[in-house]
């Protein structure tokens, strides 16, 4: 196979696709505003270490979405979910879907990878014709979602390391890949065409 055979367009998700950060979104979505400001006050110590740069990403994404949601059942969470792809549909950035659109057309393979969660995701871009979606992954026990993530949360080089786990032979496809922020810095560095905050 040459190299110009096969072409993946990767996107991250958040501030690249929508114009918003989805977890705080899909919270307000999920439990309402009360709820949300609620549980920002009580984890307000925590996000505070974050931004000050005491905890890691991973860490505080992963107190808050247990804080949230340790304990709901997965199908619960999984039909809100199903939901929440028509809450999407109001937070996209146009030149995005335009260039989703323009690579699907040129036959690649759009892919979404992303440090959301899964979950919320893949519905909106089944939608879309996108059926590849790389995102931090939740840990079931039982049919109850136990607070913690299964697996590392996809950021920085878990994004890099996720695709290349799908799609190893690097030197076989063309890679464009489009992100907006510090967690897509890996990501962009292995892609033949890299997109940072533009289309």
């Amino acid at each position: 196979m040459s190299k110009n055979s096969f072409v993946i367009a990767a996107f991250d998700f958040d501030g690249t696709i929508t114009n918003k950060d989805t977890l705080f979104d899909f919270i307000h979505f999920y439990f309402g505003m009360p709820r949300l400001i609620l549980g920002v006050i009580l984890l307000s110590p925590v996000l505070i270490l974050f931004k000050l740069g005491f905890i890691k990403n991973n860490k505080a994404k992963q107190i808050l979405f247990s804080y949230f949601f340790k304990g709901k059942k997965i199908d619960d969470f999984d039909n809100v979910c199903q939901k929440y792809s028509a809450r999407v549909a109001e937070i996209l950035i146009p030149k995005a879907i335009d260039k989703i659109k323009e690579h699907q057309q040129e036959g690649h393979l759009v892919i979404i990878d992303s440090a959301s969660i899964c979950n919320w995701i893949a519905p909106w871009a089944k939608q879309m014709g996108v059926l590849e979606v790389i995102g931090t992954r939740i840990e079931i026990e039982n049919g109850i979602i136990t607070g913690k993530f299964f697996g590392e949360n996809c950021y920085g080089q878990e994004k890099v390391r996720r695709l290349l786990e799908l799609y190893p032979n690097r030197d076989t496809y063309e890679l464009y890949a489009y992100g907006d922020s510090s967690g897509d810095k890996e990501l962009l560095e292995i892609a033949d065409y890299p997109y940072y905050r533009k289309f």
